[in-house]
């Protein structure tokens, strides 16, 4: 009997086998060395301009000026916008060919806190418009890049950028570690609650500073705040208040037909889960409206709705228009047929806790997910950090990456491959410098796109 569960057991062995993930993972190493990582050079006919009008075609042609006028105001802010650049330039480095539900667009400000549906305040990543199974390391080169053109945007000295960049990595490397050696349900229920936040910070005014924005977020109700903020009466009833060009009715509406509309919002309600159908039952859409978001949305079909269950009880869900990944030219199609789809399934896999109003639908051919707006949200405010607070803040990414990766991915694997020295820190450090460079070039050649009346630009919103 011994002899023979022996046997059955070492027939099972590969589905639990840690020691073949390692080994295999050290394979990889030595076929994708870490310091390769560190390259970075641009390819022959590389033309950024020519890949940023590729990705405005089917925008809305009128707020493309406001998206090129935001990216030029820094190469931060190209580099925000520049997550199709970026994509295509990272499909030509070094990858170990392990993969993860990739976020696509793993810049610094895509991380902050927001409410939980039990109303605790997490931190965590928060933008999935990108979001794709990739290699690990291209979410890992972004968040560093990202780190290095910041630290340059505020002043400092070249050593701080990259030891943000470095800080980030280190954190990404060590954290994932710590996931590989836990269950997959302590991974799964893994979160980064305020208190962790406010103790990887150094500074106590920093830490100050924080519990005023997060109280503020707490106490920032729909009824008591946006609802006067964002509304005035139209004919009695109310409606979105027009804030052109940024919040405005516009003649094409965003689901166009009252019919489409109706038809669409139905199909969005059916994505929820039955409960979330019975809350949502219980507001009347009053209003639509076009808002422009951030930087790399500009230019999709994006809006803020207006739900009402009594004069007093409003409710404001954001409209997101859910384009082709930038990731998935080189990373492959999405198995999702929608990709507003594809973004709700990707932010579940990765968020420890989503949205309860996050869905999708379909109108007249295109894609849409929707959530909630402003569901007790905040960012970082990283033109205020010093360089110490920007390193602290870099812990925080890689630790809120590290969790995201190891949800979906093989954490053991990677953690292998990445080993306990810094050798893969350091190369992406090299990468995080060489590619701030190129992207001031890319900024540079926005600039001159502009001026000679290539692309059009507005630069006074």
């Amino acid at each position: 009997m011994a002899s023979n569960g022996s046997r059955k057991t070492s027939s099972h062995r590969p589905l639990f086998d840690g020691e073949r993930r390692i080994a295999r993972a050290k394979v990889l190493r030595r076929k994708v060395p870490r310091e390769s990582h560190a390259e970075w050079k641009a390819w022959k006919h590389r033309d950024p301009i020519q890949i940023l009008e590729q990705a405005s075609i089917h925008r809305v042609p009128r707020l493309l000026p406001i998206r090129y006028g935001r990216m030029l105001r820094s190469p931060f802010s190209f580099y925000r916008g520049a997550a199709a650049i970026m994509a295509a330039d990272l499909s030509r480095t070094p990858a170990s060919g392990m993969r993860v539900q990739a976020c696509g667009d793993c810049h610094l400000l895509n991380f902050g806190g927001f409410g939980t549906p039990e109303r605790r305040v997490i931190f965590d990543l928060n933008d999935f418009d990108e979001t794709l199974p990739a290699p690990w390391e291209w979410d890992v080169k972004r968040l560093a890049a990202s780190f290095v053109l910041a630290g340059r945007s505020n002043g400092f000295k070249a050593r701080r950028s990259r030891e943000a960049a470095l800080a980030a990595v280190k954190s990404y490397r060590r954290h994932l570690s710590e996931f590989s050696c836990v269950s997959n349900l302590e991974v799964w229920y893994a979160s980064l609650d305020s208190t962790q936040v406010l103790a990887s910070f150094r500074s106590e005014n920093r830490r100050a500073f924080i519990r005023d924005r997060a109280r503020r977020a707490r106490s920032r109700t729909i009824s008591d705040h946006d609802f006067p903020e964002l509304t005035s009466l139209r004919n009695g009833r109310p409606a979105i208040r027009d804030n052109p060009p940024l919040i405005y009715h516009p003649q094409e509406r965003i689901l166009s037909s009252d019919q489409s509309f109706r038809k669409a919002f139905h199909a969005y309600r059916e994505t929820l889960a039955a409960e979330r159908r019975t809350l949502l039952d219980r507001y009347q859409v009053m209003d639509v409206a076009t808002k422009v978001v951030g930087v790399g949305s500009v230019g999709t079909r994006c809006g803020v709705m207006l739900l009402m269950a009594s004069e007093w009880d409003p409710l404001f869900l954001q409209v997101k228009e859910a384009r082709r990944s930038v990731l998935e030219r080189w990373a492959g199609r999405s198995v999702y047929p929608n990709h507003g789809q594809r973004v709700v399934v990707g932010q579940r896999l990765i968020q420890p806790a989503s949205d309860i109003f996050l869905g999708w639908t379909t109108s007249e051919g295109s894609h849409f997910y929707i959530r909630q707006l402003r569901d007790l949200k905040f960012k970082p405010l990283v033109e205020s950090m010093n360089a110490t607070a920007l390193v602290d803040y870099a812990r925080i990414c890689g630790w809120a990456l590290a969790r995201a990766h190891a949800r979906s991915g093989d954490a053991l694997a990677i953690s292998s491959y990445l080993g306990r020295k810094d050798v893969f820190d350091e190369a992406i450090g090299d990468f995080s410098e060489a590619y701030a460079d190129q992207t001031e070039k890319d900024h540079a050649a926005l600039g001159k796109a502009v001026r000679e009346g290539r692309l059009p630009a507005r630069t006074d919103i």
